[in-house]
């Protein structure tokens, strides 16, 4: 659904809890394996409350919101790792494709649980985030909300996120970063925007910086995972695809 089309509330908030009530209850044994294996784990009742705001919609495909938990451990464990072989604590993540900003608050919140690192997390998204609108969630019951007003009871972490508007490519071109120590890839899902994304990333990133790319799913977007196989081939990272069901699989790409 785009959000720019929807005029007013497209459910009951009755509908959104209902939606809610289901998501949460659904406890992903591979994903808390995951979480498990790394050694970090986002506090449940924290991303419950985001996702309700944030996650909830009304859509075809079921409610899954795993992918916050996965970020958070998967930035948590890089920075705990950064502390022993870098001295610089202020780190630069680009996220593209905001949407709600769900991802992003769940990645400056793993900032945030650990101690002594500044940065930001500068994120992309063609919709901005000083106009309101209607987002297909529970808020639009309320009133139409700013991206910002959506994310209002989450002020630490909003703090730590640049919100930058435009089409990725274009944003990219005038962005002034030298280096990137963690990226999140979720804007268009087809070959030449990813690839685009990542040859940017190749040359601002360093070993053992990483890219997280959401949905690499053959079936629904074969332009990301034709794009991974090209990225593996060029050697300049390693791939590690993650596969915790059906509906939703990623993939981490950590600098050689």
């Amino acid at each position: 659904i785009d959000e720019n089309s929807i005029k007013k509330p497209i459910a009951s908030k009755s509908k959104y809890l209902k939606l809610f009530e289901e998501a949460s209850s659904v406890v992903d044994q591979n994903v808390k394996e995951y979480e498990k294996k790394i050694g970090y784990e986002i506090d449940k009742i924290w991303l419950d409350k985001l996702a309700l705001h944030t996650q909830v919609c009304i859509k075809k495909s079921k409610i899954n919101y795993q992918h916050g938990r996965i970020l958070y451990s998967l930035l948590k464990n890089y920075l705990e790792n950064l502390e022993k072989k870098e001295n610089s604590k202020n780190i630069n993540i680009l996220e593209t494709g905001t949407a709600r900003g769900f991802s992003a608050i769940c990645m400056a919140k793993a900032i945030s649980d650990t101690p002594g690192y500044t940065g930001k997390i500068l994120t992309i998204d063609v919709l901005p985030s000083d106009v309101p609108m209607y987002w297909n969630v529970i808020d639009d019951h309320e009133k139409k909300k700013t991206r910002l007003e959506l994310l209002q009871n989450w002020q630490t972490e909003l703090k730590k996120v640049e919100f930058l508007k435009g089409k990725t490519e274009e944003v990219l071109k005038k962005l002034k970063i030298h280096r990137v120590n963690f990226a999140f890839l979720d804007a268009e899902h087809d070959f030449k925007s990813v690839f685009m994304e990542y040859k940017f990333l190749k040359d601002r990133q360093i070993s053992g910086d990483k890219i997280f790319f959401d949905d690499v799913t053959p079936k629904k977007f074969p332009g990301v995972v034709e794009a991974l196989n090209q990225i593996k081939k060029d050697g300049h990272y390693s791939i590690n695809f993650l596969k915790f069901s059906k509906e939703r699989s990623y993939a981490l790409a950590t600098k050689l």
